[in-house]
C-alpha cells in the first residue's frame, strides 16, 4: 500500500504539544534543545506552557509546529516507516522537505525562523486578513475576489477542498468578499483569527529576507518525492525547490489537487504527521475512499509502528 506523509500547517498548534517527545525521546529533547538555542529563546516554554496567546503568535507557531512535526516524521523514519511520498500544508512544506531529506532539521527551522518573522512583520505593516468560504466553487470564489477587488487586494489563498476555499487581502476588500459570497449562496463564512494575509500579493514584503535565506541554504536533491503547494505536482530537484518554497509565500496553496494527484498516482493511505486533524478532515472531503490516519504523540508512533512493522 503506497503511503503519503502529510504534515499541517499554521493553526494546528496547540498549548502542550510535544510534552511526551520531550520526555520519552531521544531526537526529542534534541531538536526541542536545537530549537531554543536557533531561537535564541525558550521555544520549549512557550510550547509546553503557553499562553495560547503567545504560542498563536506567527513567530512563535511556525517553529513551533515545524519542531513538532518534524520529530514525529523522524522517529516515524527511524524505526523504518518510509513513506512513498510526502507534502505539507503551506508551513507543513518545511516539514515535508526536512523527512525527505532536502533539508537539514537546523537549516529548516531556520528557514522556518525567517519565514515566520517575515510574515508577522509583513502582517503588521499590511492590514490584511483571511476568511474561509464553505460551499461556493472554484469559479463563484474567484468571482466574488473581483468584485470584491474593486475595494482592495483580495484573492483565493487555500483551495482546500471541494466547496472549502480559504481568500486572503486587505482587510476591507476580505470583509466585501465575504458579504458577495454570502449574498451568491455560500454556506458558511467566517473571518480567520490570524496575523495577516497569507499566500497574497500582501506577503511579498515578506519575500526579500526570505529569498535571501533560500539561497544561501544548502538544499538537497529530496529523497522522496515532495508534492509542492503552488503546482500540486511532485518535486525532488534542488532548484526547483528553492523556486517554489519562494512563490509559495504569496500565491494559492492548492491543497486539493495535490491530494487528487496523489491519488491518481496510487497513493491509497494518507498519514497526517504533526498535531491536528485538519489535514484529515479534508481527505474526507477531497475523497473519501482514502484511508487516513494521524500521528501526533509518541503513543501514536509507537502504535503506528507495531502495527505496521508486524505486517
Amino acid at each position: 500500500m503506497k503511503t503519503a506523509f502529510l504534515f499541517p500547517g499554521q493553526g494546528s498548534q496547540k498549548v502542550g504539544m510535544g510534552l511526551d517527545l520531550f520526555q520519552e525521546t531521544e531526537v526529542g529533547k534534541k531538536y526541542f534543545n536545537s530549537a531554543n538555542e536557533l531561537m535564541e529563546l525558550d521555544l520549549k516554554d512557550i510550547i509546553l506552557n503557553g499562553p495560547l496567546e503567545k504560542l498563536t503568535e506567527t513567530r512563535f507557531t511556525q517553529p513551533a509546529i515545524y519542531l513538532i512535526s518534524v520529530i514525529l516524521g523522524t522517529l516515524l523514519c527511524n524505526k523504518g516507516l518510509i513513506p512513498t511520498t510526502v507534502a505539507g500544508h503551506s508551513l507543513g512544506e518545511y516539514s515535508a522537505l526536512t523527512i525527505a531529506g532536502a533539508i537539514t532539521f537546523d537549516a529548516g527551522f531556520e528557514l522556518v525562523k525567517i519565514r515566520a518573522e517575515s510574515m508577522q512583520k509583513a502582517g503588521e505593516f499590511m492590514n490584511g486578513t483571511m476568511a474561509a468560504i464553505i460551499g461556493l466553487d472554484q469559479d463563484e470564489i474567484e468571482n466574488v475576489c473581483v468584485q470584491a477587488s474593486e475595494i482592495g487586494v483580495v484573492v483565493p489563498a487555500n483551495f482546500n477542498a471541494p466547496g472549502q476555499i480559504v481568500i486572503s487581502g486587505e482587510t476591507a476588500a476580505v470583509k466585501s468578499a465575504m458579504k458577495y459570497a454570502k449574498d451568491s449562496g455560500a454556506r458558511l463564512v467566517k473571518k480567520l483569527n490570524v496575523s495577516g494575509a497569507f499566500h497574497s500579493p500582501l506577503m511579498i514584503s515578506a519575500k526579500d529576507a526570505l529569498i535571501k535565506k533560500i539561497k544561501s541554504t544548502n538544499i538537497a536533491e529530496a529523497n522522496l518525492p515532495v508534492y509542492c503547494n503552488v503546482t500540486a505536482k511532485p518535486i525532488t530537484q534542488s532548484n526547483e525547490i528553492k523556486k517554489r518554497l519562494i512563490q509559495q509565500l504569496d500565491c494559492a496553496v492548492l491543497w486539493q489537487d495535490t491530494v487528487t494527484n496523489m491519488v491518481k498516482n496510487k497513493i491509497t493511505k494518507m498519514v497526517e504527521v504533526g498535531p491536528g486533524r485538519v489535514l484529515q478532515g479534508l481527505n474526507k472531503r477531497i475523497n473519501p475512499t482514502i484511508i487516513s490516519s494521524g500521528i501526533e504523540t509518541n503513543i501514536d508512533v509507537n502504535s503506528y509502528a507495531n502495527e505496521h512493522i508486524r505486517k
